[in-house]
């Protein structure tokens, strides 16, 4: 498979989920605090390369992916490449560089479920929301598990997985695996001809 066909289908599948979260956000009233960037800035968060495969493929139709591959290479602090806090001093608080491309796991977290060892759906999200929207967390636990859809992360990733076996299932953290997205897409075009 070609990678504008792995791009597109991801794309699909990342604007299913966009749909998907927009009605669980509306049902359950959470949401995420203005310019908070802590779950960014976990410095052992993993992910697939495959996730990044449209963040790659845009770098390299602007002629900027091997450049953002040598600014990888110098990057040494362990919090994502494309996340940029407000200050040295502040982490917390910031954005994303490049929040159109961003991964599954960026997209899922906060909003998207996991099943605990009894097979009930808990959602996976930051303490801050647990702590500052309490009732709306427990209400949409509850909900949940009583049938409201919900995001669930192992049925996103099955099906990111069904795009590219190989590159949908390695999990590395994930500055590595921005790396090796855009290595795939450099690989490819090597000796092909510019999409």
């Amino acid at each position: 498979m070609s990678i504008e066909k792995k791009v597109y289908d991801i794309e699909l599948l990342f604007d299913k989920l966009e749909i998907e979260l927009a009605t669980f956000t509306i049902a359950t009233h959470l949401f995420c605090n203005a310019g908070c960037g802590k779950c960014c800035t976990n410095p052992t968060m993993e992910a697939s390369p495959l996730e990044f495969l449209p963040w790659a493929f845009h770098l390299f139709k602007i002629g900027e992916a091997e450049n953002t591959l040598d600014n990888l290479a110098k990057h040494t602090n362990p919090i994502c490449f494309n996340y940029s806090p407000i200050s040295d001093t502040n982490l917390n608080q910031g954005s994303c560089t490049t929040y159109k491309y961003r991964g599954l796991v960026c997209r899922l977290f906060g909003y998207g479920a996991t099943k605990d060892k009894f097979a009930q759906l808990r959602l996976a999200t930051c303490s801050i929301i647990k702590e500052q929207q309490t009732e709306n967390y427990k209400a949409a636990n509850e909900a949940i598990n009583n049938g409201l859809n919900v995001p669930i992360f192992t049925d996103y990733y099955m099906n990111l997985s069904q795009i590219d076996f190989r590159l949908g299932n390695i999990y590395v953290h994930i500055n590595k695996a921005l790396q090796m997205a855009l290595e795939e897409v450099l690989q490819y075009y090597a000796y092909r001809n510019y999409p």
